[in-house]
């Protein structure tokens, strides 16, 4: 039926911004004192427990807790800061934490855990027939996605009800003071929203204020290791780059899902040489790399390999795990011979399948009621020999963290710090957390995008960044080559998606790290390239694979002039 006055005025944009934690952050102040030490952050006074040069200490209610070490010259403290549980994920983060001598017996730095952001914008229609309608985008969760809601208001109570699905939002409005407010059932939250125009709307749209014509500019150099440049300084077109970008700032927000690209960056040649961000992200804000950090569990094994690891890619893993001698219910030959390297292949045979939502390993079902996530993995019952087959399973990338904290004896997050994010000079990263509260190694770190674009520039270069090697180039070939085929015909490295692309009469190898919602980093060796696509379109595949199979050859591709015949891919050099 036709609105009436006061609902006519909940016509037009509406935005809501929630942080929801953590409250604890900010400056961390550690004192040794004659005979005891103690911690001041947000408040909080606590002792430290100190044993040798380990200290750590906890919040009360869990609302934090610091695991650091004392430097051998004891100039620093280092380690991570563990935050609470996240409200928009369920999950738990450990951060870098470092502290810097302030005078005799007293250290400082700032603790900056993973900030939960949630945002709503709310865009409400008058239809032809005088009924209202609304969308709803939000960018950290891509929560609305694919819904048209019906609106209505009656008596200061507003309800929006999906026209597909059951999902449903009721809330309060006041038209004359305009107040308007939803309760959010999955985070048991109310977000008190506001009208905004179009300059107030960030998220909502690709660039605030609207952004015209695109004029591409140079990225900015910065202390992260990235030498910038401009695509004609690595012999690239402008143009097609133009095109693009140009392309992702044109669409105005719709009840239609869209490409909803927050990042994009190109590095050719070793060099950065565009840097564009979207929808309310920035260099700064660190993004969700879902499954697309599932590529450095097997960049963390090579590592541990390269230092003399007392394993090999062919050791049977139950072997690796004695503790569960005796323990396992579904030990038969078949999983007796289950290999370090059918994991980093999902090629494990385990009934294990995250597309499959009755597989017993689906990840969905690695939750706080699962007290051992390596011990329910390697128990899952054997469907098939391994190696004869790639099943897509997050379990397996993740058994390989148990391979590596016991032959390494070191916290995971404190290897990823050590031989990772160090020397690859990253910052402000989020590593999440088990229940058991070792590093999930099946996906989801939150990482800036200039320093995710990194991995892919390390196997680009062949396991060096900025003369410095990190992982040996045996270990980046293996990993990249033919291992598994998916279904339907995809092949898989070690955690490294490969395609083919065709450009004209041209196909080039590409191989990428994948993750839900349009997170890619993807290498084509033969044009010394390395693209990055962050985006918010979760559980829509066909909106993100297109990032590959039609942006990145269509412009990217097309911007590069094809290599003579006979010159070998790969390098860094201009």
């Amino acid at each position: 039926m036709p609105t009436d006055a006061a609902a006519e005025s909940l016509v037009g944009i509406w935005g809501s911004e929630q942080v929801l934690g953590p409250q604890v952050r900010g400056e961390l102040t550690l004192t040794r004192g004659e005979s005891a030490w103690r911690a001041r952050i947000a408040g909080f006074d606590v002792p430290v427990r100190q044993e040798g040069k380990a200290v750590s200490f906890v919040l009360p209610g869990g609302q934090g807790e610091l695991r650091a070490r004392l430097t051998d010259d004891r100039t620093r403290i280092v380690g991570h800061w563990i935050q609470p549980r996240v409200r928009t994920s369920g999950m738990t983060f450990a951060t870098p934490v470092e502290l810097r001598a302030l005078q005799a017996q007293v250290w400082r730095g700032t603790v900056a855990p993973l900030e939960d952001r949630f945002s709503l914008y709310l865009v409400v229609q008058k239809d032809a027939d005088g009924t209202l309608s609304a969308f709803i985008r939000n960018p950290e969760r891509n929560f609305g996605n694919r819904l048209l809601f019906r609106v209505s208001v009656q008596d200061g109570l507003v309800r929006l009800v999906a026209t597909k699905g059951t999902t449903r939002l009721e809330g309060r409005f006041d038209a004359q003071a305009r107040r308007l407010s939803l309760f959010y059932p999955p985070l048991d939250a109310t977000f008190d929203f506001t009208p905004r125009g179009r300059d107030q709307a960030v998220g909502l749209y690709p660039r605030t204020p609207a952004a015209g014509t695109y004029v591409y500019e140079k990225p900015v150099a910065e202390r992260d290791g990235w030498t910038t440049a401009s695509p004609g300084d690595v012999g690239m077109d402008v143009e097609p780059l133009r095109e693009l970008v140009q392309g992702i700032l044109d669409p105005q927000p719709g009840p239609d899902s869209t490409p909803a690209i927050q990042g994009l960056l190109i590095a050719r040649r070793g060099k950065l040489v565009l840097e564009e961000y979207f929808h309310g992200f920035d260099k700064e804000r660190p993004h969700d790399l879902r499954s697309a950090a599932k590529t450095y569990a097997p960049l963390l094994l090579g590592i541990a390999l390269d230092q003399g690891a007392p394993f090999t890619v062919d050791t049977p893993v139950v072997f690796l795990f004695p503790e569960y001698n005796g323990k396992l219910a579904h030990l038969d030959a078949r999983k007796r011979k289950l290999t370090v390297e059918n994991l980093m292949t999902m090629s494990t045979g385990l009934a294990c399948d995250d597309d499959d939502e009755s597989s017993p390993g689906n990840e969905e079902r690695l939750d706080d009621t699962v007290p051992d996530w390596y011990k329910y993995t390697l128990d899952l019952p054997m469907v098939r020999a391994p190696g004869t087959k790639g099943v897509y399973c997050s379990a397996n990338i993740n058994l390989l963290g148990g391979v590596l904290s016991k032959a390494t004896r070191t916290w995971i997050p404190e290897f990823f710090t050590r031989y990772v994010a160090e020397p690859l000079q990253m910052r402000g990263y989020h590593l999440d957390l088990m229940p058991s509260g070792e590093q999930y190694l099946g996906g989801g770190i939150f990482m800036r995008p200039r320093d995710a674009l990194k991995l892919g520039q390390l196997y680009l270069s062949g396991g060096v960044w900025n003369e410095r090697r990190i992982i040996s180039q045996r270990w980046v070939e293996r990993s990249t080559a033919l291992h598994a085929t998916m279904e339907p015909g995809r092949t898989y490295g070690y955690a490294w998606w490969r395609h083919e692309l065709r450009v004209g009469d041209r196909v080039y190898s590409e191989y990428e790290a994948s993750g839900n919602g349009g997170q890619l980093v993807m290498v084509v060796p033969e044009l010394e390239l390395v693209v990055m696509f962050t985006a918010g379109n979760y559980n829509h595949v066909g909106l993100w694979r297109k990032f590959r199979e039609e942006l990145l050859p269509r412009f990217i591709l097309r911007a590069v002039p094809p290599p003579p015949p006979g010159r070998s891919p790969g390098g860094t050099r201009p």
